[in-house]
């Protein structure tokens, strides 16, 4: 199977729409251009399982700009945007796996064309394609000198799988670069779900009770951005220290067993399982609003809803789904639970995954030029590359800082000054 897409006939749409992102991702462009020069990855296969998006399309050309035999796969059935996958295919000669809306068999038929391309770099968001080259293609795993992990999630299950002993091979946590989750996690998600939201159930905000169910960079962001639009936020947190820090931002916080009966909007961002559930559903009032924003559809226990509904109606609107209760109420569900600001709307804006995607073009880069010098386990990605793409991405939003004058840098490197 060379690719398989929805339409191929979206190509025009999609080139005009991964052309229009590029635009907003100079240090991308950069990288990209450094790429075409010096080929850092020729001769690499790489496999990729991301979201099929205008901004991952920039980040495949720079990768194949560099040399590397790239094939992309989505990382979640509902975040595709045809259009863009049909263009990568079409105009960029990049195969390409994914349609939106594929079920999960299509979904995992996805993942396994890609590692029949043999892999031997790959590119993760929630690591579906490391599990697979675990469990039913282990005999695979040694051909792949590194893995690059581009969420939360993903790095939550590298990161057992390392503690257990399991991991077969090295692999780079983009996700914990600075670069990408202080920005991307926060800001990147803060915006693209509060559109999600909107697009999907045009609620007003301002005077509405939203909770936001963690309070990682993630759920920093969304509370921020529904805080902005006038919404009262409520923080349900299992961390103390995140808790204190929702607590001095200024944010109410308390227990889920209290909050779920005033919340008029939940957005779930922990990247844990069934953190709205049975329990907190009976005791939702009637019109309440539950999404995620996490990898995973796992966030909301939607068989426990399902069971707890009397009648579902599909597609009462885009993306919303009504659940009416035994006793009247009514509880909508959005984007079948899946990752809301994809799958309703057009996921993180071009300018901050320029950061994330610079951060992960020149990680892969990295983890080439270390082929067999990494030792199995969960990596983090070089200060030189961060500060690199920081320095960079001020530059193309023409901002200036200043730089340490000699006297300071003797300062700071002395231990002979002092009171």
């Amino acid at each position: 199977m060379k690719a398989d897409v929805t339409d191929r006939k979206l190509a025009p749409e999609g080139k005009r729409r991964i052309l229009w992102a590029d635009a907003d991702m100079p240090v991308l462009q950069l990288v990209r251009e450094r790429f075409a020069k010096d080929k850092p990855l020729k001769g690499i296969r790489m496999g990729c399982c991301l979201h099929v998006t205008a901004e991952t399309a920039n980040l495949m050309r720079t990768l194949q700009a560099g040399g590397a035999d790239v094939a992309l796969c989505a990382s979640n059935p509902l975040s595709t945007q045809d259009d863009v996958a049909a263009s990568l295919v079409k105009d960029f000669g990049i195969p390409v796996f994914a349609r939106k809306g594929e079920n999960v068999a299509t979904f995992y038929k996805h993942l396994n064309a890609v590692l029949d391309r043999r892999p031997n770099l790959t590119m993760d968001d929630g690591a579906d394609l490391v599990n697979l080259l675990h469990t039913k293609r282990t005999a695979e795993a040694r051909n792949i000198i590194a893995s690059l992990e581009e969420t939360t999630t993903g790095v939550i299950r590298l990161r057992a799988m390392a503690q257990h002993g399991i991991l077969k091979f090295p692999v780079i946590a983009v996700n914990d670069a600075a670069t990408k989750h202080l920005f991307d996690n926060r800001y990147g998600t803060g915006q693209s779900t509060i559109d999600g939201v909107i697009r999907a159930t045009d609620m007003l905000l301002a005077g509405k009770r939203v909770v936001v169910v963690g309070f990682g960079m993630c759920g920093r962001g969304v509370a921020a951005r529904a805080r902005g639009l006038g919404a009262q936020v409520t923080i349900t947190e299992v961390s103390p220290l995140r808790a204190l820090e929702a607590v001095m931002e200024g944010y109410d916080v308390r227990p889920m067993a209290d909050a779920c009966r005033s919340g008029d909007l939940f957005v779930t961002v922990t990247g844990n399982k069934h953190v709205l559930r049975d329990e907190h559903f009976r005791r939702m009032k009637d019109g309440a609003v539950v999404c995620n924003s996490g990898h995973f559809d796992v966030e909301i226990d939607i068989p426990a809803l399902r069971k707890l509904a009397r009648k579902v109606h599909r597609q009462v609107r885009r993306n919303v789904d009504e659940f009416q209760m035994r006793d009247g109420r009514r509880i909508y569900l959005l984007a079948e639970g899946r990752l809301v600001n994809l799958a309703a709307a057009e996921g993180h804006p071009a300018s901050v995954m320029d950061m994330s995607f610079a951060t992960q073009a020149l990680a892969s880069s990295y983890a080439r030029k270390q082929n067999g010098r990494l030792q199995v386990g969960v990596h983090g990605v070089p200060r030189e590359i961060e500060d690199w793409v920081a320095e960079l991405k001020l530059k193309a939003m023409d901002v200036r800082i200043d730089r340490l004058s000699p006297e300071q840098q003797r300062y700071l490197a002395s231990s002979s000054e002092g009171t």
